[in-house]
């Protein structure tokens, strides 16, 4: 019979599983526990969800979240880094501190329903996030405005220029 705990950490998985857009698996045997730490804190700054799981228990609930690709991945020390936020998010975490801390391996991530290797992973995180994303579009979206009113000014200023000179040379003139 299963025992209360483990059936709670079964459906707290399976929970984050479903939810998630995007999970960063990771080897962290070669951390301290200060190294540690810090990277969770780092996730926690970044609202992803950073959970060392047993394997058995992983794999369970990835049979009750139908995400069975990730089951022969799960293997050795792990810890998921889910991103219920962005899907870029967690794997721009991971791959910054494994550039610090070598000691950190990725196994691998899971995006859209599919498996990414740790190349895969890296390459997801040169991806701008979300944000990144929509401050390019609202400068794209802003531009012809701005050079619209920007050729509107220059042609008042360049109208007020001209009068001004009539107005001198006529003063000129007068004098």
């Amino acid at each position: 019979m299963a025992r209360p705990e483990k059936v709670a950490e079964v459906q707290a998985i399976t929970d984050r599983l479903k939810t998630a857009q995007s999970l960063v698996l990771a080897d962290f045997s070669g951390l301290s526990v200060q190294q540690m730490t810090n990277f969770r804190v780092k996730c926690r700054e970044n609202k992803v969800d950073c959970r060392v799981v047993k394997n058995r228990l992983a794999k369970i609930a990835c049979d009750n979240a139908d995400v069975t690709v990730l089951k022969d991945h799960l293997m050795g020390p792990t810890a998921i880094m889910f991103g219920p936020e962005s899907q870029v998010d967690p794997a721009k975490i991971v791959v910054e501190f494994a550039k610090e801390n070598k000691a950190m391996e990725i196994k691998g991530g899971y995006v859209d329903g599919q498996y990414l290797d740790a190349d895969q992973v890296k390459a997801l995180s040169k991806v701008p996030s979300r944000d990144e994303l929509l401050a390019k579009m609202m400068a794209c979206i802003n531009s012809p405005a701005t050079g619209l009113a920007m050729a509107l000014n220059g042609v008042a200023s360049g109208l007020v220029r001209c009068i001004d000179a009539v107005a001198q040379q006529k003063a000129e003139q007068a004098s």
